[in-house]
């Protein structure tokens, strides 16, 4: 294909894109990069999409009601590399007849790999651990003083049964553990695999040893853990988060961490990041990772190729694999 008859793609932050994923891009593209601080800005946007057919965006960038009142016309498709779409405006979106797709079901293990990461992690104390061993206090002290707890019998709550939180609870399953969850209707009994439905996601925080969370930010689930819901979990409870940072409102699950309500928490995601509450940076208690959950060579080389499907099917005319909306 002629460089004349391809199509003009804007790409956020081209450095995180898979050697196989620029390879397509720039082949089948005119690229423009917004990789600058003012490029990523909706203004900025809008002036790297003039004449542009479509955009290939991240989760950290926010296309906003702003960006889909002002972009070009020429303007087909907003295609994220991500699952969730909360940082763009679907309703302006739809608006303008312009179409958003996302790349669901290729990140379901590397994120079900780290949410058992963060389970073992926050478990096991290992934060604390590499502290201990790096700082070489080995040779002066006896590691019993970081004892951990183990995972098998323990009950694990799950907050959101769908491809993650299954692929959560066929791992944890293998390490001994016992299923509870919750989601908005029951899983059929040849997926559930016995695990406990509770109606009432109150019932469910009750009884989870280990809760990990696996819901969408919606307005329900919006700081779903609170002071009231934190202080129905099992006292001592493990809290693990790879979901959304806004499903916790982050006061008060410190203040449930200061007071032994919560034993400890493995975060991926945090309600303002990469802004995190710097209160967290303190605890050691806390086994945290920067957004890394989907983070593998792997999932990030399918997920870029699903965006790029997304974005020729539209762009010929047809619906996208993955649409969220048209």
């Amino acid at each position: 294909m002629s460089a004349v008859s391809k199509s003009v793609l804007v790409v956020t932050r081209p450095p995180t894109l898979p050697a196989e994923v620029a390879e397509r891009v720039n082949r089948d593209f005119v690229v423009r990069l917004a990789e600058t601080p003012e490029s990523l800005t909706s203004a900025g946007l809008v002036e790297l999409s003039d004449g542009a057919s479509g955009l290939l965006v991240t989760l950290f960038d926010r296309i906003d009601a702003s960006f889909f009142e002002h972009v070009a016309p020429s303007v087909k498709i907003v295609a994220t590399r991500s699952v969730g779409y909360d940082h763009i405006d679907i309703a302006a979106a739809a608006a303008r007849n312009i179409a958003v797709a996302n790349t669901p079901g290729v990140l379901t293990d590397a994120v079900a790999d780290a949410t058992i990461l963060l389970l073992l992690g926050a478990s096991r104390r290992a934060y604390e651990a590499q502290q201990f061993i790096r700082a070489g206090e080995w040779a002066h002290a006896s590691p019993i003083a970081l004892i951990g707890r183990q995972l098998t019998g323990k009950v694990l709550g799950i907050f959101g049964m769908g491809r993650i939180g299954q692929a959560v609870a066929d791992r944890a399953r293998a390490l001994g553990m016992q299923i509870h969850y919750t989601n908005p209707s029951p899983l059929a009994e040849d997926r559930a695999h016995g695990a406990v439905f509770h109606r009432d996601p109150l019932e469910l925080l009750a009884v989870s040893e280990l809760l990990s969370l696996h819901a969408p930010a919606t307005p329900d689930t919006h700081h779903f853990l609170n002071a009231e819901t934190l202080a129905l979990l099992p006292r001592g409870a493990i809290v693990v988060n790879t979901a959304r940072g806004e499903l916790i409102r982050d006061e008060d699950l410190l203040a449930a961490l200061a007071a032994g309500t919560v034993g400890a928490v493995g975060l991926d995601v945090f309600e303002h990041e990469p802004a995190i509450d710097p209160r967290y940076l303190t605890l050691k208690n806390a086994f945290l990772m920067p957004h890394l959950a989907a983070e593998t060579v792997e999932t990030q080389t399918a997920v870029g190729m699903l965006a790029l499907d997304n974005i020729d099917a539209v762009l010929s005319g047809h619906t996208a694999p993955s649409l969220v909306t048209a």
